[in-house]
């Protein structure tokens, strides 16, 4: 490369620059995101809180327990790509209440509630939280 006072490096961002600005709700094309994933987790929460309150093999039990908190952080996971990455502005001007469900969720998916608890009410408020953030969800779908 033949240097001339800097004029190589002009010339290389003028050819890398984007020629035309582009807009998308998404990262990727619509259906990438889907609460489902965070709802699917939750349900196995659940159901790993309420298998451990019937077993008493201790084995089994901390089994359960690794399990449940893997899940548990999976749901948190989720839920941050959702709300990081899919919901924008628009979305929550229109629905006001959503950062304070995203907020709710994830702190009922850590060590305040199922991640760090066997309480299976702490996870039927997280199905419950994850159930408004999706009919949010499939409602800015159809917009």
């Amino acid at each position: 490369m033949i240097r001339y006072e800097g004029r190589e490096t002009q010339v290389l961002a003028n050819l890398l620059r984007p020629r035309t600005a582009v807009s998308a709700h998404c990262d990727l094309p619509c259906g990438v995101y889907d609460p489902a994933q965070a709802r699917i987790e939750a349900e196995s929460v659940k159901a790993i809180c309420e298998k451990y309150a019937a077993n008493e093999d201790p084995v089994f039990r901390a089994r359960a327990i690794l399990i449940k908190e893997q899940r548990s952080q999976l749901v948190k996971e989720h839920l941050w790509v959702l709300w990081t990455d899919y919901f924008k502005p628009p979305h929550f001007e229109k629905y006001p209440q959503l950062h304070q469900l995203f907020n709710e969720a994830t702190k009922l998916a850590g060590a305040g509630g199922t991640k760090g608890s066997m309480d299976v009410k702490a996870a039927e408020d997280l199905l419950a939280r994850i159930a408004e953030i999706e009919k949010i969800f499939w409602e800015t779908k159809q917009a």
